[in-house]
Order: structure tokens, then sequence, then C-alpha cells
């Protein structure tokens, strides 16, 4: 096992962490037995938020009488600071707990400072002098953001989307936070299910200093291929590393992440699926995107009404118009 410290936090977890968000598709019984082996397996870390539906009582469901052993992140995506105190109390009954660990402002469009109209990071301040959270994060997808959210010194971490396909901005991210003392929380280490070799993605972490991805897990070979990485930290081999030369010749550049922000469109494009459909075909079981369902959905885009609105909300500056386009045009290839 690795262990590291959680930026200045003072907190030690293991390297490798467990992001909630997919346990929000299965049933509770099934994500409380997930989360009791992530345990069992060595991981301490665990990553939610307000907005992931039922995750949180889900968690709290599992982790009931073991909250001690563990380390918990929630977010708040609230706008006020009303509704920040509102959030962190629905977070606290649902995760059946007294304390947060790592409370996070979620991926918010500004960063959040004392004294602020929107009162978000007072309310904050004031829940810490209550004890009901013991650090304050921020996550985001801006570069923008994220850069003035580390030099502020305002927080104890940053999450942010990072994995083998980022590219220089990210890495000089990773490296302000450790030289600010703050910890680097990497989500979409699977650069949101691009990445299908989760061993090729914890080697190339391990050698990332101070970042702590948490992974998405939804089933139970997901969750064994790290555990088994948490066991016995993975040796960036040869043969891993071709994996990772070949998904960076494919995939490096401007591709959709699937983060759903450009969501909802207006004529109910499933943006983040459709925009990014060529390269699901050509990495998955193309079948599975070639039903009649799939179909209709890119059929949605010849409804496009170039609005702007998805490319106006992407928070990698990406042409989303033109993407739906370029995906729609070699979809109907495969026919």
């Amino acid at each position: 096992m690795t262990k590291i410290q959680l930026g200045s936090t003072g907190i030690e977890i293991e390297k490798n962490g467990f992001g909630c968000l997919p346990i929000q598709r299965i049933s509770k019984e099934e994500a409380a037995r997930l989360l009791r082996k992530a345990v069992d397996g060595g991981m301490n870390y665990f990553d939610t938020a307000r907005a992931y539906s039922d995750s949180e009582e889900k968690m709290g469901y599992a982790f009931a009488g073991i909250r001690d052993q563990l380390v918990i992140a929630t977010k708040t995506h609230a706008q006020t600071g009303a509704e920040l105190r509102e959030h962190l109390e629905t977070s606290l009954k649902m995760l059946n707990t007294d304390y947060i660990d790592l409370y996070q402002f979620h991926n918010p469009a500004f960063c959040p400072q004392p004294g602020g109209e929107d009162g978000l990071y007072d309310a904050a301040l004031e829940a810490k002098k209550q004890g009901k959270i013991r650090h304050i994060g921020i996550t985001n997808h801006r570069l923008a953001v994220a850069r003035e959210a580390v030099a502020s010194g305002l927080y104890a971490t940053l999450q942010f989307p990072y994995s083998y396909l980022s590219g220089s901005q990210e890495g000089e991210l990773v490296e302000s936070c450790r030289k600010q003392g703050m910890g680097f929380v990497a989500m979409k280490g699977m650069a949101g299910g691009l990445l299908s070799n989760g061993t090729a993605a914890a080697a190339w972490m391990a050698r990332q200093e101070g970042v702590v991805p948490i992974w998405g897990v939804q089933h139970q070979w997901e969750l064994d291929q790290f555990l088994a990485c948490v066991q016995e930290v993975p040796a960036l081999t040869a043969e891993l590393q071709a994996v990772i030369d070949k998904d960076r010749a494919e995939l490096t550049g401007d591709f959709c992440r699937s983060c759903g922000y450009c969501m909802p469109c207006p004529v109910g494009i499933q943006i983040n699926q459709c925009a990014r459909m060529s390269l699901m075909l050509r990495r998955m079981p193309a079948a599975d995107y070639l039903t009649e369902y799939w179909q209709g959905e890119m059929k949605k885009i010849e409804n496009c009404l170039r609005c702007g609105k998805c490319a106006s909300k992407c928070p990698y500056g990406l042409d989303t118009p033109r993407l739906l386009q370029d995906n729609y045009k070699d979809y109907w290839t495969y026919f």
C-alpha cells in the first residue's frame, strides 16, 4: 500500500481513492458491498457530492460503525451561504456522520473568497469553526478558476480532471499545488471512460507525486483492478507504457470529456455522449452504440440550433456544435 499526506491537512490516506458518483446507478445493497470491500482492500478515501442523488445515503449505510476509519469528502453546489448550510446539514444526515473531513465547492464558476456577496466561503468557515467540516476544498473544470484557487491560499485541496491524456497546463496545476502544500485530487483518471486499462492508469498515477486519483467504481471488476493496485503498486512496464502511448496518439487533443457541463441541450441532444460517439465506437464494443436507441439519440443532432450554449459552457473550450456534426457524420458510416 502507498500512504500519502493529503496536502498540508495532516490527513494520511491510501493514494488510490474511491469515487462515489457511479454508485448512484446501483442498488443500496450492491453499493454497500462494493464500499465495504474497498475498505477491506485498503482504500480509506471516499469522495462524493450532494449532487450525486443517493450516493451519500448509500455511503452512510455502508459505513455504519466504521466512520472513524475513513476519510470522507463531499461537495456542495450551493450558490449562497444559506444554501450551503442546508446542503451541509443534509450531507451530514445522509452520510450518517457529525463531521466531514473535506468539504468542497463543486465546480463553481468563480473562486469563492471570504467576504464575497455569495457568502459561500464565510459559511464554510463558520461550519469549520463548529467542527462540522475539517478542511475546505474546491473542485473545478476551468483552468482559470483552478489557478485562482491555488494562488489564493484559501483551500486545502484542488480537485481537477487529470489523467495520462492531460497536457502541460494540468501538469503545471499539479506542480503549483505541490509548491503551495495543497492537495491535488485527480478526477476523471480514466478520461471519462475513454481509457480502459485501469492498471496502466494506476501505474502512471503512482508516479505523480502528491496526486490522489479517485477511481469511479460501479462494478466489481472495476474495483478488483484498483484494489490490486492498492495491494501492490503496479510498475510502469514497457507493456503498460505502450498502452499509454497508443491512447495518447489516438486521444490527445480536442475531444469531449463527457463532464456534462454543457447540458441540458434545448433540443434534448445527449451532448456529453453524442459529441464523442466516434471515440466510443472505436474503443468499445460498437454494437453497444449501434442500437435503435442510440440511432434515435444521434438523429437529434439534426435538430441542433447552433445556439452556442453548449460551447459557451464547455470548460475545455471545445467547439461542441462542430464535434456533434463530425460525430453525426461518422456514426452513420457504421451502417
